[in-house]
C-alpha cells in the first residue's frame, strides 16, 4: 500500500463528507491487495478526525468500513470499469508525487514501501508505511501507534507480503 492506494482512500472519504480530497488526510499501511489497511483513526478533514466526524453525524461507522472495503477493492474497481488492460494514469500521478518529493527535496510524508528493520514489528520486508521522502531516498519511517485490531490487520497484510515474497522466489528458483 502507499500513495495510491493513499489516494483512492482520500477521493472516498472526500465524497462521502462532501468535501474535497485537499482537505482529507489518510494513509494505507501494509501491502498491496485485499490485505491493505486503511487508517480511520489517523484519516482526518481539515484535521478533524473521522471517528470524530462519525460521532457529529457526518457519517455512520457502516459507511465508513464500506469505504475501507472499497479502498481494499479499489483497483478491482478500476479495471472492472476499463474493462480490458489495467489503471495507469493513476499509478503514474503517484509516481509522480514520490519523484518530486525525492528529487525536490520537498521531505513529504507520504505512505511508501519501506524496507522496515523492526519497526512495526516487522524486520527485513518492505511494506507499506507512511515515510518522509526526501533527497536520500527514505529520510525517516513514521511508526505510529496501531491499537490491537489495526495490528491485527496490519500483521495480517505483513504476512500476506511474505507469501507473496515467498511465492517470487520459488517461481524464479524453478525457472
Amino acid at each position: 500500500a502507499g500513495v495510491l492506494d493513499s489516494a483512492r482512500f482520500r477521493l472516498f472519504l472526500a465524497e462521502e463528507f462532501d468535501v474535497s480530497v485537499e482537505d482529507v488526510t489518510a494513509f494505507v499501511l501494509g501491502g498491496h491487495g485485499d490485505t491493505m489497511v486503511p487508517s480511520t483513526r489517523y484519516s482526518t478533514v481539515a484535521g478533524i478526525p473521522v471517528p470524530d466526524l462519525i460521532k457529529m453525524g457526518w457519517s455512520t461507522q457502516e459507511k465508513i468500513d464500506q469505504i475501507v472495503q472499497r479502498t481494499r477493492d479499489g483497483g478491482a474497481e478500476i479495471v472492472g470499469l476499463l474493462g480490458t488492460g489495467s489503471a495507469f494514469y493513476a499509478p503514474a500521478s503517484s509516481a509522480v508525487q514520490m519523484a518530486e518529493s525525492y528529487l525536490k527535496d520537498k521531505r513529504r510524508v507520504l505512505p511508501c514501501a519501506a524496507y522496515l528493520n523492526g519497526e512495526y514489528g516487522c524486520d527485513g520486508l518492505y511494506v507499506g508505511v507512511p515515510v518522509v521522502l526526501g533527497q536520500n531516498g527514505v529520510e525517516r519511517i513514521v511508526e505510529i501507534e496501531l491499537d490491537a485490531e489495526e495490528k491485527a490487520n496490519f500483521d495480517k497484510s505483513v504476512a500476506a507480503v511474505k507469501e507473496l515474497v515467498s511465492v517470487s522466489k520459488k517461481m524464479r528458483d524453478a525457472g
